[in-house]
């Protein structure tokens, strides 16, 4: 049958996908690699259908392969005979503990069939949660931040990972970025919090993040122009019609930076 690998959200319950959700329902077990992605899966399924799985907080590569091992030949089976899913908080493939469990399975018990069913990771969620627009345009780079770790380079970064605020956000300014932190975003685990004062955050916790901008880096948008256009009261007196070549122009830009078919 099949292992479905479902990511649950950021952590509230009502972020799971419908398809998650359905995938959840259907399934003989539900696998879990913790507590927090076990606090969410109950919301949709009875305690009695979890099955917890138990992993070493540890770097020892051999300790970690052991567990995953394990964690897989339990799975395994319950998977071949009927349906089973395995959580995990945010998407699948970013940043998560499915993929481990997926290239074990492939090595040990290449007969269960696997699907992946994506769920809304922080590498979207930030968006929102800090107020920031991705415009058209925009190129963005994903790196880890984790002890205090400031990568440099990119205009714009999200970085997970950030256990020591302080001294990420040291980094980051010196190298000329202006920062955000949001911690447990659209969590029900825990007090979310967005600053760009990193003395805010200066515990470490793994579920904080940061978005980092170089000040120069904004992408010009079309409907810039509508602003741009308004009178002192705030007004927009002619919605930007002097300028509708350029914004057409803007937009055909955009869409092509976007592999958007252009219209004509």
């Amino acid at each position: 049958m099949t292992l479905y690998g479902v990511g649950l959200g950021p952590g509230q319950p009502d972020l799971v996908t419908v398809r998650g959700k359905r995938a959840l329902e259907s399934a003989d077990v539900v696998y879990s690699p913790g507590r927090l992605s076990r606090s969410v899966a109950t919301e949709h399924v009875p305690e009695s259908r979890i099955g917890d799985l138990d992993f070493p907080m540890t770097r020892d590569e051999e300790k970690l392969r052991a567990a995953w091992k394990e964690a897989a030949a339990e799975i395994a089976p319950t998977a071949r005979d009927g349906d089973a899913a395995f959580v995990t908080l945010g998407d699948p493939n970013v940043y998560s503990t499915f993929g481990h469990l997926r290239r074990t399975l492939a090595a040990f018990h290449p007969a269960v069939d696997l699907e992946v069913v994506p769920g809304v990771s922080a590498v979207t969620a930030f968006a929102t949660a800090l107020g920031v627009e991705v415009t058209a345009g925009s190129s963005l780079a994903l790196r880890e931040a984790d002890q205090g770790a400031s990568p440099t380079g990119p205009d714009r970064m999200i970085l997970f990972k950030v256990t020591d605020a302080p001294a990420t956000h040291e980094g980051l300014t010196e190298a000329g970025y202006d920062v955000v932190y949001g911690r447990r975003l659209f969590m029900e685990q825990g007090e979310t919090v967005v600053t760009d004062d990193p003395t805010d955050i200066d515990e470490r916790d793994y579920y904080t993040l940061a978005y980092a901008e170089r000040p120069d880096a904004r992408v010009e948008q079309a409907t810039d122009a509508f602003l741009e256009a308004a009178d002192e009261s705030g007004v927009v007196t002619d919605g930007g019609a002097q300028s509708i070549g350029d914004l057409e122009r803007q937009e055909r830009s955009e869409a092509a930076l976007c592999g958007d078919e252009v219209r004509r």
